[in-house]
């Protein structure tokens, strides 16, 4: 029996994880190893640790790493100190195989720790491109640390190939996210809205917008004007998700506590809405509000449009259903103007679904069985070989 040990840091990488959690946890050939850490331990940020236990599943490490600052030098010492203390859970675990998703600083810790210990890593979402974040650079370095990668689209595949890992370990599975709306049952919009308590007779916002920690816009200025651009639909209630806990979230946050508060009657924000909860917003909404990768991958599959505000995710694909603008007041305004428009959302229905078919669980199992783990990694050069 393999053990397979999956690494999880934020709400949005847990939910992400769920369903390929659950399938390693009832498959008779493997046997999970679930570690926990940054946010999910984090009082701040919803003790989410609780909902993973909820969910019916057992932690066998929680790694505290996570520090009170938001810096750049805060965040780079909550590296430090999870580097620590990942070494010790790994060596406790003896796991055969990790599992890491994405492009979090938590994630390239550990995926630090495991290349170190000779721990074959498994990469979920490598190749993708967000320029104004520096996620872009921890992704494409867990690739690098990684033995076999799976990518949500043939493009990002190809491109994990060309940062020099062998194509015979690169797989386009599709986003593992989909998972979820394909196999989860989602709260109908009355159920959503009395249980987040608004007006059932008003449409509402999806809002997340998280820090931009490369470019040169100020992510404070971008949130305001947001609110300000929102405050134009004046018929439009606000559900609101907070940022990750990258450096420049904290101010995120109290500017949307003050709006909140300045705003009760139509405004709601959530430190966790949990998966469910979140994807049920993103269906029953009127548009998506923000920055965050859910209004590029898993939006679209609910014919909702997306306002994607500044540079944080520019590089990535998007669907037709993406509206891209500058984190201006005007610009968001005008963006919010078009997605409620009865034409763009009769393109919505009609958008590109071009990260997969919501299958990508069972390949990655399939994958986890299978793969050789013994395999000494050399570059693959594209100019020598070709693809």
């Amino acid at each position: 029996m393999r053990k397979i040990a999956v690494f999880t840091g934020t709400r949005a990488e847990y939910g992400l994880l769920y369903w390929l959690m659950k399938d390693i946890q009832t498959d008779s050939d493997l046997e999970l190893n679930l570690i926990v850490s940054g946010t999910h331990l984090s009082p701040e940020f919803g003790n989410t640790y609780q909902q993973i236990e909820k969910d019916g599943f057992s932690i066998d490490e929680k790694v505290e790493m996570l520090l009170s600052s938001d810096t750049a030098a805060g965040v780079a010492k909550s590296m430090g100190v999870g580097i620590i203390s990942f070494t010790d859970a790994l060596a406790r675990l003896q796991s055969d195989v990790l599992v890491i998703l994405g492009d979090r600083f938590e994630a390239l810790a550990i995926a630090q720790v495991a290349m170190v210990m000779n721990l074959p890593i498994v990469h979920l979402h490598g190749g993708e491109v967000t320029e104004g974040a520096y996620d872009d650079a921890i992704r494409h370095s867990i690739s690098k640390l990684s033995l076999y990668h799976c990518t949500c689209t043939d493009a990002y595949r190809k491109r994990v190939i060309q940062l020099g890992e062998s194509p015979d370990r690169v797989f386009n599975f599709g986003a593992i996210g989909l998972e979820h709306i394909r196999r989860s049952e989602l709260m109908s919009r009355h159920d959503f809205i009395n249980n987040i308590g608004l007006n059932p007779k008003k449409p509402f916002f999806m809002v997340t917008y998280h820090p931009v920690t490369l470019a040169s816009e100020c992510a404070d200025d971008a949130v305001v004007a947001m609110f300000d651009a929102i405050d134009q639909f004046t018929e439009h209630q606000v559900v609101i998700s907070y940022p990750n806990a990258d450096h420049g979230g904290r101010k995120i946050i109290s500017i949307i506590d003050d709006y909140v508060s300045k705003n009760k009657d139509k405004a709601r924000a959530f430190a966790s809405l949990g998966q469910i909860r979140y994807l049920s917003a993103l269906k029953h909404c009127a548009a998506v509000i923000g920055n965050s990768s859910s209004g590029i991958a898993e939006a679209p599959y609910f014919n909702n449009g997306t306002i994607n505000i500044g540079s944080r995710q520019q590089g990535r694909l998007c669907p037709a259903s993406v509206i891209h603008c500058e984190p201006v007041m005007t610009s968001i305004k005008d963006a919010i103007t078009l997605a409620l428009s009865e034409e763009f959302r009769s393109q919505c229905t009609q958008s590109e679904r071009m990260f997969g078919d919501g299958n990508t669980s069972e390949k990655i199992i399939k994958l986890l069985k299978k793969c050789k783990l013994n395999t000494v990694k050399t570059f693959y050069d594209i100019d020598m070989r070709g693809e």
